[in-house]
């Protein structure tokens, strides 16, 4: 009954606003075909990173940069994964797959990881911490990669949808924040792949082993001197971010449903930021998958917003 309360709000929310919504899957009545598990994708040979630098110690501590062939200087795409931000579930590896598919397209791609909340020094504010350090080590890249640190767009995809859109947002961060920074990278744009943008929202619609029975490790509990936890942590206290949001959900993703994505969106338009929602086929699998038409829509994205 939580969940079917949390999402009929959501649906009148959202209903308020005239949302542009470029959905790309019909109704479909009677047999779908079946959604792709993660073996589907897994069992695929593994593509290795042209590159691996560290930006701190500890075994998180690594970013693998995809270079692709020519001078260059390449646009970059920022990617974040997911794994309910729980390292026992998925690693940065999970996005190779996708990473090398922009790298034969003639994108670079920053692939970083961080520290999950079930790791030391993981949660809060480590993940977040971790997640703005390999940023804005995209300042100092060697010459040598020839990338365009001009052009660079954020992709993230289920918690990694959350950290690229609060990656993008920084500068929005509270004074008195230990995450603050005076002089954050900024990113133009965050692909929010199947994302959970705004806790406290996503909280009851998607599965409590992935967001609910971690909150209090990934935003921190609340005290006398930050009793809100989502200040520093939720894009909903953060709105509205300086970088345009996309939000790119599947219709029949089970994960973050497209309710999350057109509410997350209405927000973000409401505060007077910029943010359109693309609906496109399939479930949480395909978003991150190449050759579906979930993925190859979200190429065509990337594409745009670098000027590609």
């Amino acid at each position: 009954m939580r969940v079917m309360l949390g999402v009929l709000a959501l649906v009148a929310a959202c209903g308020e606003v005239d949302m542009e919504i470029e959905a790309e899957e019909p109704l479909v009545i009677g047999e779908e075909a079946p959604l792709m598990a993660w073996p589907d994708l897994t069992s695929r040979p593994l593509p290795e990173p042209s590159e691996t630098l560290r930006y701190r110690e500890g075994d998180a501590g690594v970013i693998d940069v995809w270079l692709p062939e020519g001078e260059g200087p390449h646009p970059v795409v920022l990617m974040i994964h997911g794994g309910c931000w729980q390292k026992a579930i998925a690693d940065r590896t999970l996005m190779n797959y996708a990473a090398e598919d922009l790298r034969q397209r003639g994108m670079a791609v920053w692939n970083i990881e961080y520290r999950g909340v079930d790791e030391e020094g993981g949660g809060y504010p480590g993940t977040f911490s971790d997640v703005a350090e390999a940023v804005d080590a995209l300042r100092n890249v060697p010459a040598e990669w020839s990338l365009d640190t001009s052009r660079v767009a954020g992709f993230g995809h289920s918690a990694g949808g959350h950290l690229v859109a609060w990656a993008s947002a920084r500068p929005n961060l509270p004074e008195d924040s230990p995450l603050h920074s005076g002089d954050p990278f900024l990113i133009a744009s965050a692909v929010v792949s199947g994302g959970l943008a705004d806790l406290e929202r996503s909280a009851p619609v998607t599965l409590p082993s992935c967001l609910a029975d971690v909150m209090d490790l990934l935003t921190g509990e609340p005290s006398p001197d930050r009793p809100d936890v989502f200040t520093d942590t939720s894009l909903a206290r953060l709105l509205p971010p300086p970088a345009e949001q996309v939000s790119v959900n599947a219709t029949r993703d089970r994960i973050a449903p497209p309710i999350l994505g057109l509410g997350f969106t209405a927000d973000v338009r409401d505060a007077g930021g910029d943010a359109r929602y693309v609906e496109v086929p399939g479930g949480h699998v395909e978003l991150i998958a190449p050759g579906t038409e979930a993925w190859e829509r979200q190429v065509e994205l990337l594409e745009e917003l670098l000027g590609f």
